[in-house]
């Protein structure tokens, strides 16, 4: 498996798709892959990749912080799924978004646009919530997948609202601290040759080096419930265990197995895209967990270049961290995901 997976990747930074990478997989509880290879900077020199690089993991926010803050609320009788948003976002409340609940938002069935460029306005954290209370609805509510950040935003803030503190600080305490995730959070402060670089930035005249690659939580501050975090391969590897456990690192519990199991079921299932609470389920077709993986499989991607995989049937779980933006946005890595998934997974045996 070793060398098809580093040949693979070899082949995608031959293309240009990507300038490094490092790779994890775990079986049954065990790392039996774990691997970097290529350069974590091109530009302006090449530095090489290594297995402790802090990456910009993007949309895998949505599924390692926001997902277990709000997930940790549902167990401590703070929300519920079916509660609408705007009881928690009063200034939500309008004919067209009124019955948008916790459950629309973790599910992408609110409604609410993809993207919106909030950060072409220069708007701060408030002003971009205050827009999207704004928004117009792109479909009726619960009836239609559009993955939406913008509905990870308003979780972000629900979560601020109900813990009456930080969202970082709340995910710190709770999540990272119990996880110990000693090298993930949002805003680091790493030495700049721990970062694997991402885009070029024309204000900084400079490639990011732990800036937050997403315009939008980078002038929200850096924090967001859609983007933001930076985490490495080791850290990850401590929360995707956690699912896997059904709530339970190192003999600590952290959620419910009622809960993990909760998230991962498809409650999107009249849509061609399946979702669960936060998770990505396995869809019948083009899905970046590829051609093998269990029809139980759950993971998120992130656009810099991220991803993670669970398939609780094999009892198998893959991380892929690039980062492919250094250059640019125009090579999106949507053939890597699916191949590498088929190359792990065709070697592990039942």
């Amino acid at each position: 498996m070793k060398q098809d997976v580093l040949a693979l990747l070899d082949e995608f930074m031959q293309m240009g798709e990507i300038p490094g990478a490092v790779v994890s997989v775990s079986h049954k509880g065990e790392v039996i892959l774990e691997e970097a290879v290529g350069y974590r900077t091109i530009f302006p020199d090449k530095q090489p990749m290594k297995r402790n690089t802090v990456f910009d993991v993007a949309s895998l926010t949505k599924v390692t912080t926001t997902l277990p803050a709000v997930l940790l609320l549902l167990e401590r009788g703070k929300l519920r799924l079916d509660d609408k948003a705007s009881f928690f976002l009063p200034k939500m409340i309008s004919p067209d978004k009124e019955a948008i609940t916790i459950k629309h938002l973790l599910t992408h069935t609110s409604g609410l646009p993809a993207h919106r460029p909030y950060y072409e306005e220069k708007l701060g954290k408030d002003e971009v919530i205050e827009r999207i209370y704004q928004e117009k609805l792109e479909a009726p509510i619960g009836e239609q997948v559009i993955y939406s950040c913008l509905g990870f935003i308003l979780l972000y803030k629900i979560v601020e609202t109900i813990t009456g503190e930080r969202f970082d600080r709340f995910v710190e305490r709770e999540v990272f601290e119990p996880l110990e995730m000693t090298e993930s959070g949002f805003n680091p402060d790493f030495p700049r040759e721990r970062y694997a670089a991402t885009e070029y930035s024309e204000y900084l005249n400079d490639y990011k080096h732990g800036v937050v690659h997403d315009d939008n939580a980078e002038w929200m501050g850096g924090v967001s419930g859609n983007a933001g975090l930076f985490s490495t391969v080791g850290d990850l590897q401590k929360i995707v265990s956690m699912f896997e456990q059904d709530g339970v690192f190192r003999g600590k519990r952290l959620l419910s197995p009622v809960t993990t199991r909760l998230a991962r079921e498809n409650l999107t299932s009249f849509a061609p895209q399946h979702r669960g609470l936060g998770w990505d389920m396995k869809s019948p077709a083009l899905s970046s967990c590829g051609d093998f993986f269990s029809d139980k499989s759950y993971g998120h991607t992130g656009y810099t270049g991220t991803s993670l995989w669970i398939d609780p049937e094999a009892e198998l779980s893959v991380i892929l961290l690039t980062n492919r933006v250094h250059f640019g946005r125009e090579k999106p890595i949507v053939r890597l995901r699916p191949l590498l998934h088929n190359i792990v997974r065709a070697h592990i045996i039942d």
